[in-house]
């Protein structure tokens, strides 16, 4: 294991949720909370604890793959690209759900989200099954972040039309 390789690795998923938190962090307790949600959403304070889970998983995955294929070389060309796609995708939710309230246009990248995460866990079985096997928990998170995405967007019609205004 290189270790200075694999910090990166580990620390790279935290950064843009770190960023989008700093960013969009006064939305929630103003904004946000006013928002009509379903009685099943997880509590506020399961959000942090959940993504830190989730990305460090998501940065040991990335390490398997980038390991099992000899380090940067032109195998991770679609590997890794699409998992860099995915965590971009993930990264912008925040900002387009919480800092610019475009509740549909949150809803229309998550379900990207949830598409390029499918597709960088296929990519990756044939290298590393471990690897795909560490994104099932984050795809399930993200069923769940979908669909409230969705519940919110459907129970909150006149949200982005005053933003607008």
């Amino acid at each position: 294991m290189c270790k200075s390789v694999a910090v990166v690795f580990f620390v790279l998923p935290h950064i843009g949720g770190i960023l989008g938190w700093l960013f969009t962090r006064k939305h929630v307790p103003t904004w946000y909370e006013n928002l009509k949600k379903p009685s099943w959403r997880p509590p506020n304070k399961m959000f942090p604890i959940a993504w830190t889970t989730l990305y460090t998983m998501m940065g040991y995955a990335s390490y398997l793959v980038w390991e099992d294929l000899g380090g940067f070389n032109s195998q991770l060309l679609v590997p890794l690209g699409l998992y860099v796609a995915q965590l971009i995708l993930n990264w912008a939710w925040m900002p387009i759900f919480f800092g610019a309230h475009r509740l549909k246009l949150a809803l229309a990248e998550i379900l990207c989200v949830d598409c390029m995460v499918v597709l960088t866990m296929v990519s990756w079985y044939p290298i590393n099954k471990m690897s795909a096997a560490l994104m099932v928990p984050y795809l399930a998170w993200l069923g769940l972040a979908t669909a409230l995405t969705y519940r919110i967007w459907r129970d909150n019609p006149r949200t982005e039309r005053r933003k607008k205004e």
